[in-house]
């Protein structure tokens, strides 16, 4: 039993979530899953691999409830919300922000469609 003073160590550095929601097909929010987030996300582990990036876990996610502007993924314990429309998208994440440090601005969900913190 952990005590009111105890910190749990992060089991991972970066934990990503990538939007896996289906809609059906012509629903005026979409899904991220019609726009392809599965085979992004299967890339991503992959390339993530490729990369050599430890601590590092990425999976699938139910509805993020950003289907309209998705693909979308979060990236924890930071809660950085990206638009991932592609494989380049995916490799500037994983290089730019994961691996080195730096958020992506221009593919970042503006703040108004973000969920509240």
């Amino acid at each position: 039993m952990m005590t009111d003073d105890a910190i749990q160590p992060a089991y991972f550095s970066h934990h990503v979530f990538v939007c896996g929601n289906h809609r059906p097909p012509g629903h005026p929010r979409g899904s991220c899953g019609e726009k392809g987030s599965e085979k992004l996300r299967d890339y991503m582990k992959v390339r993530a691999k490729e990369l050599g990036l430890a601590g590092v876990r990425i999976n699938a996610a139910g509805c993020l409830d950003r289907c309209e502007h998705g693909p979308v993924l979060v990236i924890y314990p930071r809660g950085t919300w990206y638009r991932v429309a592609d494989t380049v998208a995916v490799d500037r994440v994983l290089t730019e922000d994961i691996r080195d440090g730096r958020p992506i601005p221009e593919l970042m969900l503006p703040a108004e469609v973000a969920p509240a913190k």
